[in-house]
């Protein structure tokens, strides 16, 4: 695939007339799904695919188009003619772009990570084993994995390419009704050892899973949040919570938090990690990411993302952050909870596994709603006690990750995007879980 985006960025630069520059964007993948239900294998298949971007600018007027490319160099550099023929006509037909802002000084880069994956038959029949015996699980999930491709070039002579091989398996032990245990391992390598102990740790949860659940009234209550709860939490404050351009017009749920108005607790440490190597560490524009960018420090506002049109319209340094300003490698410090002590740490009150259906509900406030899901547990004095049916939260970040943070788990827990819209996404999270003194349940 590099080969070829090689080659055809040589024909732009032979296509293009003076004056005219160029960035061309490549993305792809070598991919394998496999969807199970039951415990058995009920769809598989494999997806090879790519796609190109090209961006003319002259002057302060750009314009850009996409289109898959197919791997045969004739054709797809036919399609590229075509291509920039359009673009070209476009052009100087379009108003100038007071704020456009790309990079002109030469930062090549390679980040190319051995495949480590194991085969995925292997994989398959792991699973199927896991769940036969004389017990049989309705495991229900989808495993994805392969390799993945980015790459950038530009008119300068930059040249920027990202290949990496990732999985991610995320599945339900499925029990009956609405009760399920939810779980995930993703990573660059496959851990056997790790994915028997989720196994393992399902089917007790599966045990208590059969008790009659707990009704818990509305209240505040001592909670343990998992890494996949917190993770839903901070997904939500990503909403514009470490955006500049949410910061500059006073939407960004952290608002009180910018303005030394609210702190964070101390043991909160939030950072954008790109050099963590599991999404590229350049950007649409040519900019190559910092390794590392504080946003919480300390509790308390250490900075935020800054795309290049942001960093254009205020007077700024752009950090590289896309243009919808999300993090894409988040990470939260660990604490000094051990997995080990958590039952005991939270005495009495719930465990909370996943949460789902999050939404804000005083966005200027940062206070969200959500619900609990799968295999959320009541807890008497450090002893798993019952399941707890389905519960709505309401609560502010503020409380949850500030005055009512007891502590964070001493491990954090890696967290891949399971999305798959259009193509895998490189969108990562280190996570650790969370035990919180007064929750609010509310419904």
């Amino acid at each position: 695939m590099r080969k070829h985006f090689d080659s055809l960025v040589k024909h732009i630069e032979s296509a293009l007339p003076g004056g005219i520059q160029f960035i061309a964007s490549f993305a792809g993948e070598n991919s394998d799904f496999v969807r199970f239900n039951h415990g058995r294998v009920r769809q598989a298949g494999s997806v090879e695919q790519g796609s190109m971007s090209i961006r003319l600018i002259a002057g302060r007027r750009h314009t850009a188009a996409s289109f898959s490319i197919s791997g045969d160099d004739s054709a797809d550099s036919a399609r590229l003619k075509t291509t920039i023929s359009r673009l070209l006509e476009v052009l100087p037909q379009l108003p100038e772009d007071p704020y456009l802002l790309v990079s002109e000084n030469v930062q090549s880069t390679e980040q190319v990570a051995d495949n480590r994956l194991p085969n995925t038959e292997d994989v398959l029949s792991e699973v199927v084993s896991a769940s036969s015996g004389n017990e049989p699980l309705d495991f229900v999930g989808i495993y994805a994995a392969g390799e993945i491709f980015e790459g950038l070039a530009n008119s300068h002579g930059q040249r920027n390419w990202f290949q990496t091989s990732t999985y991610n398996l995320d599945w339900c032990l499925y029990q009956s009704a609405d009760k399920a245990v939810k779980n995930n391992l993703a990573g660059t390598t496959w851990d056997e050892a790790a994915f028997a102990d989720k196994i393992r740790s399902g089917r007790r949860q599966l045990e208590i899973l059969k008790r009659d659940s707990r009704i818990v009234k509305p209240g505040q209550y001592r909670v343990y949040l998992a890494p996949a709860a917190l993770a839903e939490i901070v997904s939500m404050m990503s909403w514009g919570g470490f955006s500049y351009r949410c910061v500059e017009n006073r939407t960004t749920p952290l608002l009180k938090l910018v303005d030394g108005e609210l702190p964070m607790s101390p043991k909160l440490n939030v950072s954008e990690v790109p050099g963590a190597g599991l999404a590229p560490c350049f950007q649409g524009d040519g900019f190559v990411r910092p390794d590392h960018v504080p946003l919480i420090q300390s509790g308390r506002h250490a900075g935020s993302l800054i795309s290049p049109r942001t960093a254009m319209e205020n007077d700024l340094e752009t950090n590289g952050a896309t243009d919808g300003e999300q993090p894409i490698a988040l990470e939260i410090s660990p604490g000094s909870l051990p997995n080990g002590k958590i039952l005991d740490s939270l005495g009495t009150g719930l465990w909370v596994s996943n949460l789902w259906y999050l939404n804000f509900s005083d966005r200027a406030s940062g206070r969200i709603t959500g619900m609990t899901r799968f295999a959320t547990y009541w807890v008497e004095n450090g002893e798993v006690v019952a399941p707890v049916s389905v519960m709505r939260f309401d609560d502010t970040f503020f409380n949850i990750l500030g005055t009512n943070l007891v502590d964070l788990t001493n491990e954090a827990e890696l967290q891949l995007s399971a999305d798959t819209y259009y193509a895998r996404s490189t969108s990562s999270a280190r996570i650790p879980g969370a035990l919180v003194d007064g929750f609010a349940l509310t419904l």
